[in-house]
């Protein structure tokens, strides 16, 4: 009978330290991944955008290009694209992927920008950078458009 109880009271207590151990190491992984996603305003005539980016070595390049004023053009009726400044890091990326609305990207093969407003095919040399939160109608039509894009300032993201 005492090897019983000291058997469940030791299966209390691991199960405990478990349950403890959990809600300390949670919080800390929760701010850890919060404070790593970066955030950024794509601004297109007074229209404020929000993006997350992704923690990739190219969204990290793209990052310390930042502030841009560009002048995005449309490209196939799927996407807003622009020559970048410099070429990004593709180091450990992906051979390409199936871009989908909102997606912020890096055409390696020509440098450039691209910003999805409409989905599209398996790409061979695309790299997801980030993703747009919300409405990218502003992309949207044929003409070219200026844009802005800069670090979100703290509280910029909670428009």
């Amino acid at each position: 009978m005492l090897m019983v109880s000291i058997e469940v009271a030791s299966a209390a207590t691991s199960a405990s330290a478990s349950q403890h151990n959990e809600s300390m190491t949670m919080p800390i992984a929760k701010k850890s991944a919060e404070k790593s996603a970066v955030k950024i305003r794509i601004i297109i005539a007074g229209t404020a955008l929000t993006a997350t980016l992704e923690n990739t070595q190219a969204a990290r390049n793209f990052v310390t290009l930042l502030p841009l004023d560009l002048t995005l053009a449309d490209y196939n009726g799927t996407e807003k694209i622009a020559d970048l400044p410099a070429k990004l890091s593709h180091k450990d990326a992906p051979e390409g992927y199936t871009p989908k609305v909102g997606d912020i990207a890096y055409f390696a093969p020509w440098g450039n920008l691209a910003l999805f407003y409409h989905g599209f095919d398996y790409s061979r040399g695309l790299i997801r950078l980030g993703q747009i939160e919300g409405s990218v109608e502003a992309l949207m039509g044929d003409s070219d458009i200026k844009v802005r894009i800069e670090l979100a300032q703290n509280g910029d993201d909670e428009e």
